[in-house]
């Protein structure tokens, strides 16, 4: 059997110091770069996400590379909207109001970009 000591993601950018500035002031996370040049993104819980410069040859994710749990997500979209964030809309499959926020089925769940296009996602805590 395979033994995992740890897990993390990680995921590419193309401006490594516009990076550093989204994830650790706009969303206020912890964020340090290591000795290769990488950025250390500590999430909650004692995760972490590791972001690499890929410069030109970076291309934004199609999918969500991260999600953020959130107690209140009208709250958190406030508070994002508030420092510049803009939220996806989308039609079709899954739908989304006037704020971004998709209340279909499942949780309540909003997405956004980072500084290189990524996609993210903030969710509602539910049961």
């Amino acid at each position: 059997m395979l033994s995992i000591k740890n897990t993390f993601s990680s995921f590419s950018v193309n401006d490594l110091e516009k990076a550093l500035e989204f994830y650790s002031e706009t969303l206020g996370l912890s964020v340090t770069k290591d000795e290769m040049g990488f950025l250390n993104i500590d999430l909650p819980g004692g995760d972490r996400a590791i972001v690499y410069p890929k410069g030109t040859d970076h291309k934004p994710a199609v999918f969500t590379v991260l999600n953020f749990v959130v107690g209140d997500i009208e709250e958190a979209v406030d508070t994002l909207t508030s420092k510049g964030i803009t939220f996806e809309q989308y039609e079709g499959n899954i739908e989304t109001d006037e704020k971004g926020i998709s209340r279909g089925r499942g949780p309540l769940i909003a997405w956004f970009k980072d500084s290189a296009g990524n996609i993210l996602s903030i969710i509602e805590e539910y049961e």
